[in-house]
């Protein structure tokens, strides 16, 4: 393939470090456009000399959008925050950050645009992260009509913040949360040979459908090739869905332990989540709490990994790999 600029904006996070991987390969050279480049400088040993080149930005000055955007033919976009502190709010980053790129794209005369949105993206949704995407994608489609948009669902691979989170979580703790369940027990009567039976999970609580940080970085990528991708929205997701009850328990037998679950219903949840949104970076917050409300699966009205041609990773072929180092005698896989 022939070289061609792709400027990535948050290339250092999760997603970035994979995504930058696969552009290399293709003989791109990419731009990592970070507020601080010095963190960003472990990439550059990913490719060959010059092919990696992390830049200063602020995605609210123009001058530095210029500058990160300038020459480039296609720009991505997956800067977003999971909770909000200071400046750093849902508003600032998911919609004005998202339109301003969107903006200087255009005046650039950039050939493809990719935004990463978020499934549950959704003006209605009682989550502000989930409205902020929706209006980030609005924005976005305003300044750049031939934008591809992007929405995963909870991504997993090694670096991630969830399935990570919750393993390390039952090396210290007897128990695991299971969110989303019914407030109070359900009683069966007369159920399996028993008088009665307690159903303390309900359907299990809220549904997930991981995907693979590596397949989102391929959809990213079969999204620059494919033309087809102009203008539309992708929900991708891996090839299960989970219920929370599901979650706890590929996680438990993953790293070999035993732990209770405990159902935690939501009105709990945004009293936690409201303490714990006084802190920097949170475990949780009330927002996070209003959008577990929702299921996080893919819809059926939307096109979908395969239509990218990317077919999505089984969570438990990737689990192995890296939550080996929570066994009780596990070690760390580099």
């Amino acid at each position: 393939m022939e070289k061609y600029i792709v400027t990535v904006f948050g290339g250092s996070g999760f997603i970035g470090r994979h995504l930058v991987r696969k552009l290399i390969k293709k003989g791109a050279i990419v731009r990592v456009a970070v507020r601080d480049p010095e963190g960003a400088k472990y990439l550059m040993t990913m490719g060959n000399v010059g092919q990696i080149v992390p830049v200063a930005v602020n995605i609210y000055e123009k001058e530095t959008l210029n500058s990160a955007i300038d020459g480039a033919s296609v720009v991505i976009n997956l800067v977003g925050v999971l909770s909000e502190w200071g400046q750093q709010s849902f508003k600032n980053i998911h919609t004005q950050g998202a339109a301003n790129v969107a903006k200087v794209a255009a005046a650039a005369g950039v050939d493809k645009l990719v935004h990463i949105s978020s499934i549950g993206a959704n003006a209605s949704s009682p989550s502000r992260y989930a409205q902020t995407k929706i209006a980030g994608e609005d924005a976005v489609i305003s300044e750049f009509p031939n934008a591809t948009i992007i929405r995963p669902s909870v991504i997993f691979g090694p670096e991630d913040g969830f399935f990570n989170l919750f393993a390390g979580l039952a090396r210290f703790t007897f128990f695991l949360p299971v969110f989303g369940c019914p407030a109070l027990p359900k009683i069966n009567f007369f159920t399996g040979g028993r008088v009665f039976k307690f159903d303390f999970y309900g359907n299990g609580g809220t549904k997930f459908q991981p995907v693979y940080v590596g397949d989102v970085a391929d959809a990213i990528c079969a999204a620059i090739d494919n033309k087809k991708s102009n203008g539309q929205v992708f929900e991708v997701g891996g090839p299960s869905v989970y219920s929370s009850v599901d979650i706890m328990n590929l996680i438990l037998r993953h790293i070999g332990r035993k732990r209770l679950l405990i159902p935690i219903p939501f009105w709990y949840l945004k009293i936690i989540g409201w303490l714990l949104q006084k802190f920097p970076a949170p475990l949780l917050t009330y927002d996070q709490v209003m959008q577990l409300k929702i299921d996080n699966v893919v819809s059926q009205k939307t096109k979908k990994l395969s239509d990218l041609g990317v077919n999505a990773t089984p969570v438990e072929s990737i689990l192995p790999q890296y939550l080996t180092r929570f066994k009780k005698a596990g070690h760390k896989i580099c």
